[in-house]
């Protein structure tokens, strides 16, 4: 694809995967609105980047500033879905206020830009969607109450809104990357697996942007193993991932 002059929201982008694929992004030659809570870090970001960027301080889960930052860019080429909330979590240490954030940041806040994104790229029959879902929101995993269910809700979304726009000039892809080696993942006291740096991510996150095809998970050989997962029968699903 030829990405030269394109302008794109990245929402998400002050840290991690964020900040990772806007320098990937910046470096192609796509011009970036930024936004996320943090507009120190969305500064600093935006000045060290090698091409042209704005700052669009916002909280996902306020409509209405995502209607205000929307209506200032104007018409834009795409925007890409990433702001995400985590904490590690089992029923059984239930911590009601995150996994309530959890679920409007991840969730929510996606069904909040998709709302407001989603119709004016349809009124013009043109505009390129890339929602972030993740591994772990393929089947229900031990330890993570509220953060799977939410991310199994985007990768719903996606799936949703690809099937309804696959034929038009709008185009939506999904991306579900695995571990990425952020400030979020810091807070797990388990192994994970094949853990990236965000860089790693950002890379294989930019490839599938530049494909024609629906959905990626990353890494491979990790996402085959959930992809399987979602095949097997309960009694050994449960004994073998839980």
């Amino acid at each position: 694809m030829n990405w030269n002059g394109k302008r794109y929201w990245l929402v998400g982008a002050s840290e991690g995967l964020g900040a990772a694929l806007a320098h990937k992004m910046s470096r192609a030659g796509i011009s970036l609105a930024l936004s996320a809570r943090n507009a120190d870090k969305l500064s600093e970001l935006a000045n060290s980047l090698p091409g042209p960027a704005t700052v669009h301080p916002l909280d996902i889960t306020d409509r209405a500033s995502l209607i205000a930052v929307a209506d200032s860019l104007g018409d834009i080429d795409g925007v890409v879905h990433m702001a995400g909330a985590y904490w590690p979590m089992n029923a059984t240490n239930w911590h009601a206020d995150h996994a309530e954030t959890m679920a409007q940041v991840n969730f929510v806040g996606a069904l909040n830009l998709m709302g407001v994104v989603t119709p004016r790229f349809v009124a013009r029959d043109q505009g390129h969607i890339v929602l972030t879902g993740s591994l772990a929101g393929y089947r229900g995993l031990p330890g993570a109450i509220g953060y799977a269910a939410s991310k199994a809700g985007v990768m719903a979304l996606a799936e949703s809104m690809y099937s309804d726009l696959r034929k038009t000039g709008v185009r939506v892809q999904l991306v579900n990357p695995g571990f990425i080696r952020t400030r979020l993942t810091e807070k797990n006291d388990f192994s994970m697996p094949f853990i990236m740096t965000p860089e790693q991510a950002a890379d294989a996150y930019f490839e599938h942007m530049c494909r024609d095809k629906f959905s990626c998970s990353f890494p491979s050989l990790f996402a085959a193993a959930f992809r399987a997962g979602r095949l097997l029968p309960d009694a050994l699903y449960y004994r073998v991932f839980a």
